[in-house]
């Protein structure tokens, strides 16, 4: 059931990595756009600045977790790896406790953050795009950063993570 649930939040990263992906080829386009009107035609964009910079915010967020899986964080592991058995596993856990932790916080501070923007119908300054559109799936990225983070280490106090092949495991 656990492996079932990690592989079905892995293909979740995969998505929200696509849709910050997405993004980031919106805004390329735009910036393109705003530098050819600018400098080519003269009449520059007055929205282009503001824009890309509201999509900078999820896309900062949505591919948190999806780099948690291909652990493509810059890590120091040179206390992991001279580590064996249950040091290094604890080790591990005690890491991602911490990213846990942290995940859980800026979650909660986005979620709290999206309702208060929804509630408050507050928009951006120039375009007056609504900012809870902004909080909103930054706040799912966070909350499936967190929630990927909890299953790894689930995966690790289990035994069965990849991080501890090798490590001989207590019956």
């Amino acid at each position: 059931m656990l492996n079932r649930v990690i592989r079905l939040t892995e293909r979740l990263t995969r998505w929200f990595a696509v849709v910050g992906g997405a993004i980031i080829l919106v805004q390329m386009v735009w910036i393109s756009y705003g530098v050819y009107m600018r400098y080519f035609l003269g009449r520059p964009d007055g929205v282009v600045t503001e824009a890309t910079a509201l999509l900078l915010f999820p896309v900062a967020f949505l591919g948190l977790a999806y780099a948690l899986k291909e652990n493509a964080y810059p890590t120091v592991t040179y206390a992991v790896d001279a580590l064996k058995g249950n040091a290094k596993r604890w080790l591990l856990a005690f890491n991602f406790s911490v990213m846990v932790g942290v995940g859980i916080f800026f979650a909660y501070a986005a979620v709290d953050a999206a309702f208060k923007s929804y509630v408050s119908g507050s928009a951006s300054e120039i375009l007056l795009w609504p900012r809870y559109m902004f909080w909103i799936p930054s706040a799912l990225a966070l909350v499936l950063f967190a929630w990927y983070a909890f299953l790894r280490l689930l995966l690790i106090v289990l035994g069965q993570a990849p991080e501890l092949s090798g490590v001989r495991q207590e019956p």
